[in-house]
């Protein structure tokens, strides 16, 4: 009880110093359950969305289960409408529907703007059934009844400001269809983020579908007291041998393969967040161990005292633990509540970017809180055990004799140690990885290389403190004078603050640096290989996933004028069987016009690409030849999907040696059209233009006339290319970045708390110093100059270190083809120089409160 006491009493005399490291708590917490809630909040809605989607039991085509969701040919896969006869006469039966549904659809206004999620959500496009009233509600207007009408969600209307009345053209593979706006229709749950789009059925078959009588769905209702299980038995049961063709699932199992293709997203997304919440709690440790070890140095008198009176060792170590217990309770109270905060915050922001989410379906469960406060607690209390231990061992006589713990020389040595041989082993470990001949055994290697070598400088920082301080200060301090050289001499006095301190902006800064230098890597060796294996002059290809080119936008772009070449690229998977037997599943080709061996050079192994183009021809990558024993002249029998069955022979083997189109196999487009039907084959992935020489800007503005119908489609030259590049790393990096600028955050708190506990600790000095003639304005810079320099150590440290981590990454991104190392200098000057803006940023509280102390008061301080 007296502990407890005492250990109240001591928290709450020093909450003012408590409170940045209560602040590190709340954030790590808050980032941990915001989190947790965003991500089930977002499972709760899709949850729902699915449930209120899915009929009792659903039929549709085996093939539509396929990892793609539908072929290439733009048109989703179907079923004859006899389907609906056959399930409807089923027992148990109490309505069947057909009902027709597509994602590779565009739509756009009369502006001719693409009304598609800019979010990543897709567009589907369908016809109207009863079905749909599960989910949705018709607000205004009325549901479409012929082909000039279309019907609309309500999310999609507000977004663009479109009314009833509006012409809206649908782009499909089967050609464009203008139609006016006849309804709008709400949905009874909350829309994630998709734009639908409603059609009469006929409209909707011709379409989307390309034929009437077909569907692409059968949404089956249950009689009263048939549960769906039953349902599924009945109509598996009315199919009879034909069974084999369809999948009939029950409400339950279409939700939950809905959720299942969503849920891997979504928790690649909350497990990312998760990562660089535990690089908070990770610099939160440094703040929260850097202020405990100040407390129990300023107070070693008061220990002291503790110790004579009869406290023992235990008792003074529980008193800490104590109180580290009630900042972590504190904080982790307050953590949890910011948490649900900020997951309400990450949903208005999320809502903005186009995925809407219902604050109605905010998902706070029991764990979430336990989670919160188990971390927090254990975080807070394991990160002061060391200065709580350090208290425990303080002599009764040595702590009434002096006002602070000396340094053991003998835990330096060993630190030193310590961290030199981690260090060592970690720097190793990135040497290895960076000699490794496959990038799977290198990655290994790479994270105990960066995990060693993190925990090895974290260990000998106090060591390294002394040396690169002193350098630092020559540079920077040495032209202030006096004050300079005071400021160096208190970032020197204590080894282990600094070097704990610095070490928590080091974290963040050196997962900076490696990103950046990845990051960099990736674009210039992207662009590297651009330049050395694209030959034509331009690139057309769609600006959202899920579609290809459609026949009417590739017939345009062949008609666009001072165009040398035009070459198409399809994709297709097949089923491959070598000579000896074997079979490869799912093997995907790419069908090329024989122009695509000038629009991109590819070196070959063996045999000529060229011939690879003739008839019943093809070729292989390298490492797939290796791997299953080919050579050139080999016959090979291809089972097309949708298509027949061929026998192509081998006749280039390609390297692998570049990353453009690494592994890919090539044949030509009319050998496709030989075994594949007119109907089933796939539609462009992306077309490569030549221009005539001479006549490039022409041809560009061609090119992009001739697709102004089609804004779902971007016509690129090179430099556009690489630049889309640039700006797609850009924008992950950014992502990236605004993360960890939560670890950075707590690492700033982390210098500012240390500041601050260093002027209480030096408050007689600092009175002494104003007493002999310092100015307010110098002690001030001399504060802020001691900031910039523990600052300027940890950047020192951390861009050093991430540059060796990227460099080695780089190493093995170049066994997949980029080759490129690229330094980014400006990213790192700028994060060095702003470095020293965090420093003195973090000193201004600390040093105007030190310039405003009462000189008389500071002398008289013990």
């Amino acid at each position: 009880m007296t502990v407890l006491k005492t250990s109240m009493r001591n928290f709450f005399a020093h909450k003012g110093r408590m409170a940045l490291s209560a602040v590190a708590v709340v954030l790590s917490v808050a980032f941990v359950c915001g989190t947790l809630v965003f991500s089930d909040t977002m499972g709760t809605t899709f949850d729902k969305l699915f449930a209120a989607t899915a009929s009792d039991v659903t039929v549709t085509p085996k093939s539509a289960d396929d990892a793609d969701g539908s072929p290439r040919s733009g048109k989703p896969e179907s079923m004859p409408a006899s389907v609906v006869e056959r399930a409807r006469k089923a027992d148990g039966v109490k309505s069947a529907e057909g009902s027709v549904s597509s994602e590779s659809v565009t739509v756009v206004d009369a502006k001719n703007k693409n009304l598609g999620p800019t979010s990543g959500g897709p567009t589907i496009a369908g016809n109207w059934t009863r079905n749909d009233l599960r989910s949705m509600d018709i607000t205004s207007g009325h549901s479409p009844r012929g082909p000039t009408e279309v019907m609309v969600d309500a999310d999609t209307a507000d977004k663009h400001d479109l009314k009833i009345g509006d012409e809206l053209r649908t782009i499909t593979a089967a050609g464009d269809r203008t139609a006016k706006i006849s309804g709008i229709a709400t949905f009874k749950v909350t829309n994630p983020g998709a734009a639908i789009f409603y059609y009469d059925t006929e409209t909707a078959q011709r379409q989307l579908l390309g034929a009437t009588g077909r569907f692409t769905h059968v949404n089956l209702t249950a009689d009263a007291g048939v549960s769906d299980a039953l349902l599924k038995r009945n109509v598996t049961k009315a199919f009879g041998d034909s069974v084999s063709t369809y999948d009939i699932k029950t409400q339950k199992e279409s939700t939950d393969d809905s959720r299942k293709d969503v849920g891997g997203f979504l928790d690649v997304m909350k497990y990312a967040m998760l990562g660089f919440a535990g690089i908070a709690f990770l610099v939160g440790i440094f703040l929260i161990i850097n202020t405990f070890s100040m407390l129990v140095a300023q107070r070693t008198r008061e220990i002291g005292l503790m110790r004579a009176i009869g406290s023992s060792r235990k008792q003074v170590n529980r008193s800490v633990l104590v109180e580290a217990l009630l900042l972590g309770v504190f904080g982790s109270v307050l953590g949890v509540g910011a948490g649900i905060g900020l997951a309400v915050g990450l949903m208005k922001l999320m809502s903005g970017m186009g995925m809407k989410l219902s604050t109605g379906d905010l998902t706070v469960t029991w764990t979430t809180p336990v989670v919160g406060m188990v971390l927090g607690i254990v975080v807070t209390v394991l990160a002061a055990y060391l200065p709580a231990r350090r208290a425990g061992k303080v002599s009764p006589m040595a702590a009434l004799r002096d006002a602070g713990t000396p340094a053991d020389g003998r835990a330096s040595a060993l630190r030193a140690v310590i961290g030199l041989v981690l260090t060592g082993t970690g720097g190793y470990a990135l040497y290895t990885a960076s000699q490794a001949d496959k990038a799977s055994e290198g990655s290994l290697l790479l994270g105990g290389g960066v995990v060693l070598t993190l925990i090895g400088f974290v260990v000998v920082g106090p060591v390294l403190a002394s040396g690169v301080v002193r350098v630092i200060s020559a540079v920077l301090l040495r032209m202030f004078g006096p004050v300079g050289r005071m400021a160096e001499r208190n970032a020197l006095r204590n080894p282990r603050r600094t070097g704990a301190t610095g070490a928590a902006l080091m974290i963040g800064l050196a997962l900076v640096a490696c990103l950046s230098v990845v990051g960099s890597s990736m674009v210039a060796s992207a662009t590297d290989e651009l330049d050395k294996s694209v030959g034509a002059d331009f690139i057309v290809q769609p600006t959202q996933p899920g579609i290809s080119i459609t026949p009417k936008a590739a017939a345009a772009l062949e008609k666009a004028d001072h165009i040398g070449h035009i070459t198409r690229l399809k994709q297709i998977n097949a089923d491959m069987t070598a000579p000896d037997g074997k079979t490869v599943d799912g093997v995907g080709l790419s069908a090329a016009d024989p122009t695509y061996v000038k629009d991109l050079r590819r070196e070959t192994t063996a045999g000529t690409l060229s011939a690879a183009y003739g008839k019943d021809a093809m070729s292989v990558g390298d490492d797939f030849a290796k791997k299953h024993g080919l050579k050139v002249g080999d016959e090979l029998k291809i089972a097309f999907d949708h298509g027949k069955t061929a026998k192509l022979r081998l006749a280039a083997i390609t390297s692998d040696e570049g990353a453009v189109d690494k592994g890919s196999m090539y044949l030509n487009i009319t050998t496709l059209k030989d075994y594949v039907p007119a109907d089933r084959m796939p539609q462009d992935d992306i077309m490569f233009a030549t221009a005539d020489k001479g006549q490039e800007d022409a041809a560009y503005a061609s090119l992009k006339d001739s697709l102004e119908a089609y804004p779902q489609y971007k016509v690129m030259d090179q430099t556009d290319f690489k630049q889309t590049l640039k700006d797609q790393v850009g924008q992950m990096l950014n992502m990236v970045y605004g993360l960890l600028g939560l670890a950075i955050i707590v690492a700033i708190l982390g210098v500012v708390n240390t500041l601050a506990l260093s002027v209480v600790e030096r408050t007689r000095e600092i009175g002494l110093m104003r007493a002999i003639g310092l100015s307010r304005r110098q002690l001030r810079r001399m504060i802020r100059m001691e900031s910039v320099v523990i600052a300027l150590f940890g950047a020192l440290l951390g861009l050093g270190l991430g540059m060796g981590w990227g460099a080695t990454a780089q190493k093995l991104l170049a066994l997949e083809g980029l080759k490129v190392l690229e330094i980014p200098w400006p990213t790192i000057a700028a994060v060095f120089i702003g470095s020293a803006f965090v420093g003195l940023f973090a000193a201004l509280v600390p040093a105007f409160r030190a310039g405003r102390m009462n000189v008389l008061n500071a002398i008289a301080t013990e």
